[in-house]
């Protein structure tokens, strides 16, 4: 009989210990808003962009391949679309040029 007490306590006891961090009222925490810089919204813009371009190109690819669009105009089509996602992802991306010369500047200066 003490046994199935003490079990039982041992229960409880475990349950409110696993269970006590969701019981606490939780603390206050900083919740402002931070308003993001100018190269935070430059880059939200940038991604914004090259979602859209790649967005339109697979659009236009699939109308293509379904014959929705005639070759011709697809041809004068992805042109532009591909310049376009090809313009965003350059400004996103670190220059490569400039890692490369950098790291050949490094090697003579050595």
């Amino acid at each position: 009989m003490l046994a199935l007490v003490l079990g039982a306590v041992l229960a409880v006891l475990a349950v409110l210990l696993v269970a006590r961090p969701f019981l606490r009222e939780p603390g206050p925490v900083e919740d402002r808003i931070v308003e993001p810089g100018e190269l935070d919204r430059r880059r939200v813009e940038l991604v914004e962009e090259r979602d859209r371009a790649l967005g339109a190109l697979k659009e236009l690819e699939f109308d293509h391949r379904t014959g929705k669009i005639a070759d011709d105009d697809y041809r004068a089509l992805v042109g532009p679309l591909r310049r376009r996602a090809a313009e965003a992802l350059r400004a996103l991306e670190p220059r490569a040029e400039s890692t490369v010369s950098e790291q050949e500047a490094t090697r003579i200066g050595r």
